[in-house]
């Protein structure tokens, strides 16, 4: 497993990953990201099967915001992690979060924070695998001030 940056903000195995990560965003809008996200000079990562196709990815940042359950700033902070269910529990993830890791603490971050959904209880586990703990549950809400 070979871990390489994208070629590109229009890089197509990153794109595929992320359509099958979050699939309820058009691929105009991913394209869009994957754009910001460079230009942001985030860290993102491929993961590469020996045929050189990319079967995961991981998209981290550095946020100087608070960052719930940290200590410090800035924080370094895991916005995708994906890795194709035919490649799962190979070491894929413990890679490219590694790769994170080696990132961040270049960069001068001491924490890597990350968040799931609630429901999400695959993705709990895997943080827990990767040496991530719990350190608290949040709800948001939304109340709208107008109709728009």
């Amino acid at each position: 497993m070979q871990i390489s940056p994208p070629t590109g903000g229009g890089d197509s195995g990153w794109l595929a990953l992320r359509l099958a990560l979050w699939p309820d965003v058009s691929e105009a809008e991913h394209l869009c990201g994957m754009a910001d996200a460079l230009a942001r000079r985030h860290y993102v990562r491929l993961a590469l099967n020996a045929d050189g196709s990319a079967v995961g990815f991981v998209e981290a940042s550095k946020r100087v915001d608070y960052v719930n359950g940290t200590s410090s700033s800035p924080v370094a902070f895991l916005e995708g992690i994906y890795v194709a269910p035919g490649f799962r529990r190979r070491g894929a993830a413990r890679a490219l979060v590694n790769s994170v890791v080696n990132w961040a603490s270049a960069e001068g971050c001491l924490e890597l924070a990350s968040d799931s959904l609630l429901g999400n209880i695959a993705a709990h586990a895997v943080h827990c695998a990767l040496g991530f703990e719990e350190t608290e549950r949040v709800v948001y809400f939304c109340r709208r001030l107008h109709d728009a």
